[in-house]
């Protein structure tokens, strides 16, 4: 569940817990065996309390309380970040250009960062539930991610996500976090918004509002697409389960580190 080069980058990251001498209570379940728990509720969406103890990953319980701490801890921000420096390293990284595109899935109503879907399809219309926020870079390794509600527009999140860019090391020299160049599709055509991402010394390609489909970008953008399709591989991710944001946060921050993985070593 926990292939030895992940884990090899995941250990030195973890908060360290030496254990009491004194009253030192029950004994600690191994970080390995919780983190095989969390990715078994991350890719099979099993509810916690049904997950299998009889599999070694602890209680349910045990898995979530561990999964909150080290998202506080920045534990899979970390993680993302060794990553992206060694897809840097290996030259895996392609900053010539990123995309941004966001996705809605489904979610129960009342929950922080829910809402009705602003989409126009007939599949979502109105219904509640959240957004996922991707950009990845020229290849489709993502490079951050953000949650908000289903009635949040797409633009909301486009500075965001370009600010959320880490500083990504790997090579001699200043860290890289801006791409020469952004993709995107019409939900993002707005002049006030190019002019900020030019600002920031990146050459906007939108395609434009009012024009008929054909703009040529979709040649670029798909990258971003079969990202976000990845994401949503994991089946935790498909739908909006958690009650808590940060839990859900967690696990699209994790899913993105494995991805980036995935493409290290393939």
């Amino acid at each position: 569940m926990v292939p030895d080069g992940l884990w090899e980058r995941i250990e030195p990251l973890l908060p360290q817990h030496p254990r009491r001498l004194r009253n030192p209570g029950r004994k600690r379940v191994p970080d390995r065996q919780v983190l095989c728990g969390i990715l078994f509720v991350l890719y099979t969406a099993i509810p916690w309390e049904f997950l299998p103890q009889e599999l070694g990953f602890g209680s349910g319980m045990t898995c979530w309380r561990r999964l909150a701490e080290w998202h506080e801890a920045g534990v899979w921000q970390r993680l993302h970040e060794v990553l992206l420096a060694e897809l840097r390293a290996a030259d895996k990284l392609d900053w010539s250009k990123a995309v941004i595109d966001a996705a809605h899935v489904r979610g129960p109503e009342g929950l922080p960062k829910t809402g009705p879907s602003s989409s126009e399809g007939p599949v979502d219309r109105a219904r509640a539930g959240s957004k996922h926020h991707v950009i990845t870079d020229g290849a489709g390794i993502p490079l951050a991610v953000s949650l908000t509600g289903g009635n949040r527009h797409d633009v909301t999140q486009l500075m965001a996500l370009i600010d959320a860019i880490p500083p990504v090391r790997g090579k001699r020299g200043r860290p890289r976090r801006r791409p020469d160049s952004l993709y995107a599709d019409r939900a993002y055509d707005f002049d006030i918004h190019r002019d900020h991402v030019h600002d920031k010394g990146i050459t906007p390609h939108f395609a434009r509002r009012g024009v008929e489909h054909g703009s040529g970008l979709g040649v670029h953008r798909w990258v971003v697409e079969q990202t976000v399709a990845l994401l949503h591989w994991f089946r935790r991710l498909r739908i909006r389960w958690e009650i808590r944001d940060d839990i859900h946060e967690a696990f699209m921050n994790l899913a993105c580190s494995i991805i980036c993985y995935r493409r290290l070593i393939k």
